[in-house]
């Protein structure tokens, strides 16, 4: 028996192999295109660690290195720099810079014509290539042309993003949750219409979450009113330079989206299964078989949203505690947030199960006579 191969599939796969390759060599010796002064760490020496110790009996090491840095970009190409670097056994404000390692420079020239510089950050261009060539990789492995469009629907809602964003700075953030309000409708169209196409599928999923979506806020909102906001500490929202709780609302807003599209779309996709399978299936068994799918989804997915808003706070977390905070104080200014993030959208998953059960079962469902 012949082996037959998918000549489109092979000539695909070697295309995005071989532009990956381009793309690493690019990031390697793009330095040119960089306005920064960039070097190259070509020597490293490390001095002996010191023990510090504060006041909460927290213990850690701080070393000293001179590392050497050839210039490798800008008017003093191929210079050789010493900086002096110091760097901690955590990390947690500095960073250890080994031989081979790039790093962006500000280069300064003394009284005597010798240069001096400070390391600014690494250059980490490269790490995002290949991460963003990996993933491109797997979807287009796993999923061949659904993978394609589902990458294509990413970079459309991050350009949406960022236009969400300048709005945003532009009217000095006073018009957030109309901004980002309908950001979030535009990424359920914009992300549905081009994974699943202006078919009912698409109108049941996006039904489901808008209105999963938006059931959830009002809710969250008058909870908000009848509790006065009380235990809700905005100012510990970190980097924030608008008004916070706007902000909030926002980030909760599209948060609770996400989830609430999930489900719907496994709930909605499944149901659509079972008519294929079941072509005089009624609206009813429809429904039924909605509402048990989403049972069995809803508690893991509800975990994974809390998991992720808790691991977003658990080293700051960590550092409180260990600065002497209590438990409460600590859960108040780190994990207060995240947990009603993760109470929100819980909510938002739970009244998308009967939404999208029931719109699925209203476009595909056989009537009885």
């Amino acid at each position: 028996m012949k082996k037959i191969i998918n000549w489109r599939t092979l000539t695909m796969f070697l295309l995005v192999a071989v532009t990956g390759l381009i793309a690493m060599y690019f990031v390697n010796h793009n330095q040119a295109f960089y306005r920064e002064p960039i070097g190259q760490v070509v020597a490293v020496k490390n001095g002996k660690p010191q023990k510090q110790k504060d006041t909460f009996d927290n213990v850690d090491h701080t070393t000293s290195q001179v590392v050497t840095v050839r210039v490798v970009n800008g008017k003093y190409k191929e210079q050789h720099i010493k900086v002096t670097n110091e760097f901690t056994d955590s990390h947690a404000m500095d960073q250890r810079y080994r031989v081979g390692d790039q790093v962006f420079l500000s280069i300064q020239r003394g009284g005597h014509g010798a240069l001096s510089a400070t390391i600014q950050g690494y250059k980490r261009d490269r790490v995002l290539v290949f991460l963003v060539w990996l993933v491109v990789c797997l979807l287009l492995l796993i999923m061949k042309f659904k993978g394609a469009l589902a990458f294509l629907s990413v970079l459309l809602n991050a350009v949406i993003f960022f236009i969400s964003i300048q709005l945003d700075l532009n009217f000095q953030g006073n018009h957030v949750m109309w901004i980002f309000g309908s950001l979030a409708f535009v990424f359920a169209v914009v992300t549905l219409l081009i994974v699943q196409g202006p078919t009912k599928q698409m109108m049941a999923t996006l039904g489901a979450t808008t209105i999963g979506t938006v059931l959830s806020m009002v809710i969250s909102l008058l909870v908000f009113s009848w509790t006065h906001e009380r235990g809700m500490y905005y100012e510990s929202m970190q980097y924030v330079t608008q008004v916070a709780r706007p902000l909030f609302l926002a980030e909760t807003l599209l948060g609770s989206l996400g989830a609430v599209m999930d489900e719907s779309t496994d709930i909605v996709s499944t149901l659509f299964e079972l008519k294929t399978l079941n072509p005089d299936i009624s609206a009813k068994s429809l429904f039924l078989s909605g509402r048990r799918v989403g049972q069995s989804i809803m508690g893991p997915l509800i975990n994974v949203l809390f998991m992720i808003f808790m691991a977003d706070t658990f080293t700051s977390s960590l550092l409180y505690i260990k600065n002497g905070n209590s438990w409460g104080y600590t859960f108040a200014m780190n994990m207060g947030l995240g947990t009603v993030q993760s109470l929100i959208s819980g909510i938002g998953i739970v009244l998308a199960i009967p939404v999208a059960s029931a719109f699925a079962g209203l476009l595909l469902g056989k009537r009885r006579a």
